[in-house]
């Protein structure tokens, strides 16, 4: 009996990690990649895994960055990307950095030699048709305007945002509560809500005028050529709201009313920076309104200028850029499948993740889903304690939608990071074997990082199965 092949549509890093899953798992693939037969304008050849900006794929630490256990997930997983990035990687410290022709041509061999799949140099330009009853779509953030068109209207309208406005995000454990409070403007009680739903960073008169003067005087990023200036009314950047007087931004998101200071009563904050819980484990919160075109190292340094924010530490940082992606949470199923269409999915930077390392690793999952349903089996999850299932999470439902800006994208693109896992149990103990003394600050940081990474392999093999297979060898 023959099986009937999987079709994906894109040839970048997601795509070309979903086909490769699929045919390892015994599965006929047709990968589908425009290139040559129409180009984009971020692309210079017609290679698989083309890396169109940096050669880095981050940190290779696989016990205090969680980029890094994305990495070793992936390996433990069969990943080609992983396996090219490793064979044509060059110096970079702790970081994994790759020959971007080594490592693209190494991909398009390795896909161009598998017997199961078979490359077509053609454009998709409208969604799959019906007859491709399994199919993945991996087109990334420079999806070609007549499938993005077609995405949109079997989505909705507002289902795919084609600029990505973000605000910065900050881990909750670094933010100074001595200095901040929750509370919701004039104690609101939204759907949901409780009245305390926001953390307040309160400011005085000079902090807030020395604030508004880094603003304009930090290095901005500039938009690509092809990109335009994207700006619209509810996405303004921060530092353009601050180019229109001094007295904007507190008259815009940071202003003051409503808001009593818990730790001062009686003194009134002349600003006031808000921050929302981004993510239902709670670890998470953005700015909000912050999004901005500041470079990231600017960002840290003037963000750091807002009491209570001193030592915070970003999961996130801002951006405005072209970033075709869907709203995943309300369009997908937990395994990447569209939920009116049965058999379609998504893979990638389309999804709502950034990174390459990232979008590589949600091909692979998708890929895997869609050959499991290929064979008649179930798609097995990957536990949300493990850096595949976070992200995978984050993806398919783990933020919060914001019920006070109806019309707003609650949902927005993220790397992997600790934010994104849900917390160790209770009374697990993070001293290491023969620690004596304080054991507070980086020391703990560390230790809790790597206790996360350490529950995260264990927990990936065992959902792979090499746990079973070790045991099943000894």
């Amino acid at each position: 009996m023959t099986t009937e092949p999987i079709h994906v549509i894109g040839g970048g890093l997601a795509g070309s990690e979903a086909a490769w899953q699929a045919a390892q798992a015994g599965v006929p693939v047709i990968l589908h990649e425009m290139r040559p037969v129409r180009g984009t304008d971020a692309h210079k050849t017609d290679s698989l895994a083309e890396l169109v900006c940096s050669n880095s794929f981050r940190s290779d630490d696989a016990e205090t960055n969680a980029v890094g256990l994305l990495h070793a997930e992936m390996r433990l997983a069969g990943s080609l990307i992983m396996a090219c990035g490793d064979a044509h990687q060059v110096p970079a410290g702790g970081a994994l950095a790759v020959d971007r022709d080594g490592f693209s041509a190494a991909v398009t061999a390795k896909l161009e030699a598998h017997p199961l799949i078979s490359i077509a140099r053609e454009e998709v330009p409208g969604l799959p048709p019906a007859e491709w009853d399994k199919a993945i779509i991996a087109t990334g953030p420079l999806t070609a305007p007549s499938l993005a068109q077609a995405i949109a209207e079997a989505t909705g309208a507002d289902a795919l945002a084609f600029f990505d406005a973000i605000a910065p995000i900050v881990h909750f454990d670094t933010i100074d509560m001595g200095t901040c409070w929750f509370q919701s403007r004039y104690d609101k009680v939204g759907p949901g809500g409780t009245g305390k739903d926001y953390i307040n960073c309160p400011m005085d008169k000079a902090q807030y005028e020395a604030f508004v003067q880094a603003l304009l005087d930090g290095q901005k990023t500039e938009f690509k050529e092809w990109e335009g200036t994207p700006y619209f009314d509810g996405c303004l950047p921060i530092e353009v709201m601050a180019e229109r007087g001094v007295e904007t931004l507190r008259h815009g998101p940071m202003k003051p009313m409503g808001l009593t200071n818990a730790h001062n009563p009686t003194v009134k904050a002349y600003a006031v920076v808000q921050l929302r819980q981004d993510n239902a484990l709670g670890t998470l919160y953005n700015m909000v309104g912050f999004q901005t075109k500041l470079k990231h190292g600017e960002q840290v340094r003037i963000f750091r200028m807002i009491p209570g924010l001193e030592n915070a530490e970003f999961a996130r940082l801002g951006g405005l850029h072209r970033n075709t992606y869907i709203n995943s949470p309300t369009l997908l199923d937990g395994s990447l499948q569209l939920k009116s269409r049965p058999g379609l999915r998504f893979a990638g930077q389309i999804t709502g993740c950034e990174g390459y390392v990232e979008s590589a690793a949600i091909g692979l999952l998708a890929g895997r889903f869609a050959a499991a349903e290929r064979l008649g089996r179930a798609p097995s999850l990957p536990p949300v304690t493990t850096a595949f299932g976070a992200l995978l999470n984050h993806i398919t439902g783990g933020h919060i939608v914001s019920d006070d800006e109806p019309g707003k994208r609650s949902f927005q693109p993220m790397n992997v990071n600790f934010g994104l896992f849900p917390p160790l149990e209770a009374g697990t103990n993070l001293r290491p074997e023969g620690f004596e003394g304080r054991f507070r600050g980086k020391d703990k940081s560390i230790a809790r990082k790597k206790a996360m990474t350490g529950r995260a392999l264990t927990d990936c093999r065992t959902w792979l199965g090499l746990n079973a297979a070790a045991q099943a060898a000894e």
